[in-house]
């Protein structure tokens, strides 16, 4: 049996390479191009969504590549319910969701979070503390510690706390987010800390931006 463990770990590894091999490139340039969609919500700063309750749109310039395409991915899916979001990602190809990805990420520009944030008050420290929300989002909420984790400091809060609150959802067809992760950190929480967190989160200094983009290209 000690003799497998080894081959297996090598075969495990081949595997996960394969898997990133197959990750499709994007391409900047070409993503600029396929955002005609994304703009009329995200190039608007201050725009608000109703669905399912009136909240800012995310900011997405900044974010990570990774997580913008594992997004996509969960609303095409399903896995993410939001009728427009879900509408959009069904016509996106492997190749234009990487592409848009890859635009997005860049443009957010070089704006770097400061190493110094303000401190949380002590009810806050307590849920990051119990949420174990910086072991995944890494420093100042802006440095995840992979890139399939979203940055989230400075995001909206009214988004912040709507998503929170979709990963409390069960068995629902119309609203709520499937991740197994998220889920068993936000159901331990009360909607009034949910919004106490989402509002330090978004009172931090962040990479995230809206960056307002023409509608005429």
């Amino acid at each position: 049996m000690k003799k497998l463990l080894p081959a297996m770990m090598v075969a495990l590894l081949a595997l996960a390479g394969a898997a990133q091999a197959q990750e499709k490139a994007g391409d900047v340039a070409a993503g600029q191009k396929k955002v005609a969609m994304c703009i009329g919500c995200h190039g608007i700063p201050g725009y608000q969504s109703s669905f399912p309750e009136v909240h800012k749109v995310p900011k997405i310039s900044g974010q990570n590549a990774k997580f913008i395409a594992s997004a996509l991915n969960a609303y095409k899916k399903g896995e993410r319910k939001h009728p427009t979001m879900r509408g959009i990602a069904e016509t996106l190809s492997e190749q234009d969701i990487a592409d848009i990805s890859a635009y997005y990420a860049q443009d957010g520009g070089k704006t770097e979070a400061p190493a110094q944030v303000a401190e949380p008050s002590a009810a806050v420290a307590e849920l990051l503390k119990r949420g174990n929300c910086a072991s995944c989002h890494g420093d100042n909420f802006s440095k995840p510690l992979d890139p399939s984790y979203p940055k989230i400091g400075g995001q909206h809060a009214d988004y912040l706390y709507v998503a929170l609150k979709s990963y409390q959802t069960e068995r629902n067809t119309a609203i709520g987010r499937s991740n197994a992760i998220m889920a068993a950190q936000a159901k331990p929480f009360s909607h009034a800390e949910l919004k106490l967190l989402a509002n330090y989160i978004a009172s931090l200094p962040g990479e995230l931006q809206t960056r307002p983009q023409s509608k005429f290209r």
